[in-house]
């Protein structure tokens, strides 16, 4: 294999982007009108999509809103992450919260309402 990465659909690709960019710190590595490609400079290798809904390379059987998916991303302070959320007007389904498996983890929703999971370690990683 030599690459994997998620793309999330969207009604609105700057807007969507422009979302992941405040929250999380990335960073367009390609941009078009219709696809973007988001990295994050502290992490190799990491590429998250951006793809427009109704473009002509999304079959119209997978366009719905997403469900059934959670998309997880691990941080350094799960609250530092929650105050941009709320300051961006996110739909935050949990704030953050200690978890018994050695994490601190808030579950928030995108522009297009995909369900993310953003946790920060509370334990040493062994």
């Amino acid at each position: 294999m030599q690459r994997c990465f998620t793309n999330v659909l969207t009604s609105d690709v700057a807007e969507t982007a422009s979302f992941y960019e405040r929250l999380l710190g990335m960073t367009r590595h390609f941009d078009s009108d219709w696809f973007v490609i988001l990295t994050h400079p502290d992490v190799d290798e990491l590429e998250f999509g951006i793809l427009q809904r109704d473009h002509a390379v999304v079959p119209p059987e997978v366009r719905a809103s997403p469900a059934g998916v959670i998309v997880t991303f691990v941080v350094a302070d799960c609250d530092e992450v929650h105050r941009r959320a709320v300051a961006a007007g996110a739909i935050v389904i949990e704030p953050p919260t200690d978890m018994p498996y050695g994490q601190r983890r808030m579950l928030l929703r995108d522009p297009d309402g995909t369900v993310l999971d953003v946790s920060a370690p509370t334990a040493p990683v062994a």
